[in-house]
């Protein structure tokens, strides 16, 4: 959807990384081929290099910033922070995500103004969670995500009264009180008395609990029954194992203290469903990524990141304990937590009588 002079919306992405260098580029590209125009990275302490390479990603429209939090939540600290930054305040729209999470757009083009459009052009639209498993890839590849990573659960075992997390984009309009990472939060006193146009992924009213924010384990999720008709978003949150790895090492990017356990992996690694329609990107991707790459800089920069990533997999492998952990999670099934046994009860699993 153009603006009303007929431009394309200035839409600026937010993030926040540690350690996410192999996996940048490919992020950008992805994300300047759904329109996005301008990007505000907030980088945590990175030793991979991930801060010197968003640096030279500055002529892609990247804007990179250490994240200046001195509490324990990074990124909503980082969030304050990004309101006040001029890259944010002159965007039309406004997206948060992950460097692991991938906006899937079904409809028209299959970019973000044919998603705004097919919504009605509201102020917000909340797009629900598809997770992306493992799928058995134990190496890490320096290859694009989107296209090595195809298996996920089967949607429908996420709808109904199963709650499941979205991500926002959200327009300069808004009546925005504060950006949250999941969901932005609103103003409580209200210009004209009216709460914002606000929709799901369908282009569906989201529920009235979740826009007034009044249930508080729900102020980030609602169901997810019919939610992904015109755009789901893909989260790759296991990649490979060797990443998986790295990612455990590193902690959590966005708050202090969250454990990526045998729970965390299980929940994430259902592969009973496969979904290809993203790779629909992937030719514009590809060539995005060689794009970035000839800018000055970038390519060595991107080099020497994966170098750090493969290092680091070899120093962690080779802690017999952590051998030991990846062997485990690599045996596991790929069916999350309780579901085997629950097929074993009712007399499903293979070889019951």
């Amino acid at each position: 959807m153009s603006k009303e002079d007929g431009t394309l919306p200035r839409i600026c992405a937010v993030t926040c990384v540690k350690n996410e260098g192999p996996f940048v580029v490919e992020w950008v590209a992805y994300n300047r081929a759904l329109g996005v125009s301008d990007f505000l990275f907030y980088s945590n302490d990175c030793d991979d290099g991930t801060d010197a390479l968003l640096d030279a990603l500055a002529p892609a429209g990247v804007v990179h910033l250490a994240n200046p939090a001195a509490g324990r939540n990074y990124q909503m600290e980082a969030l304050k922070d990004a309101a006040r930054q001029e890259v944010v305040r002159r965007a039309d729209w406004v997206w948060v995500a992950d460097v692991d999470e991938f906006l899937n757009v079904h409809v028209g083009d299959h970019r973000l103004p044919a998603l705004i459009a097919a919504c009605g052009a509201p102020q917000a639209i909340s797009v629900s969670f598809q997770f992306f498993a493992n799928g058995g890839v134990l190496g890490f590849e320096d290859a694009p995500v989107i296209g090595q990573f195809t298996r996920t659960h089967n949607p429908d075992l996420w709808c109904d009264q199963s709650a499941i997390e979205v991500k926002t984009l959200v327009r300069s309009d808004f009546p925005l009180q504060y950006f949250g990472a999941h969901r932005p939060f609103i103003r409580k006193r209200l210009p004209d008395g009216k709460p914002p146009r606000w929709t799901d992924g369908s282009g569906r009213p989201v529920p009235a609990s979740f826009l007034a924010a009044d249930r508080p384990r729900r102020m980030r999720k609602f169901p997810a029954a019919g939610a992904r008709r015109l755009a789901t978003l893909n989260h790759y949150a296991l990649r490979s194992l060797d990443s998986y790895l790295v990612k455990t090492e590193r902690g959590d990017v966005n708050r202090e203290g969250r454990v990526f356990d045998e729970r965390y992996w299980q929940e994430r690694n259902d592969s009973a469903w496969e979904e290809r329609s993203i790779l629909r990107m992937l030719p514009a991707v590809q060539a995005g990524i060689a794009a970035l790459r000839a800018l000055p800089g970038v390519a060595r920069l991107h080099e020497l990141s994966v170098q750090a990533h493969r290092a680091k997999v070899g120093m962690l492998r080779a802690q017999p304990q952590i051998a030991a952990r990846a062997a485990h999670l690599a045996a596991l099934p790929a069916l999350p937590p309780g579901e085997a046994e629950l097929v074993t009860r009712l007399g499903l699993a293979e070889g019951a009588a």
